[in-house]
């Protein structure tokens, strides 16, 4: 799987790089087939040797492990992700003349400020 990356790509962190790539291969729609093999042979092999004790614990404990990884690995992409978006969001609104520039970041304002702005917002919307 070959995906092209922006030219700071190499300067990002190797724990970055890393979770990103694995989230990129688990993204990708073969990984729900190689899944669903996964399953159905898991199912097969326990029939074949009639499901010993320790066998759901396996499994178990398999996917915990996984679920438990992919958290940390969607977590981050995730958090890229919004970042990157509301960095772009705060430049559309810079460069716009008729944008409110209170908007600029407006994530990392208190509780308070984001309240008052939404009731702003909505009564600026009613009067339209």
């Amino acid at each position: 799987m070959s995906t092209s990356h922006a030219p700071g790509w190499k300067d990002r962190r190797w724990s970055s790089r890393t979770l990103h790539r694995l989230g990129e291969v688990m993204a990708h729609s073969a990984m729900g087939l190689a899944a669903s093999a996964v399953g159905v042979c898991w199912a097969l092999v326990g029939v074949a040797f009639q499901f010993p004790g320790w066998w759901a614990t396996a499994l178990y404990s398999t996917t915990a492990s996984v679920t438990f990884v992919m958290v940390f690995v969607i977590q981050h992409t995730q958090a890229r992700q919004t970042s990157a978006t509301q960095l772009k969001l705060d430049e559309l609104i810079r460069t716009s003349v008729r944008a409110d520039d209170r908007l600029i970041a407006v994530e990392e304002s208190p509780d308070e400020h984001l309240s008052a702005l939404t009731e702003l917002t909505v009564s600026e919307r009613e009067w339209t």
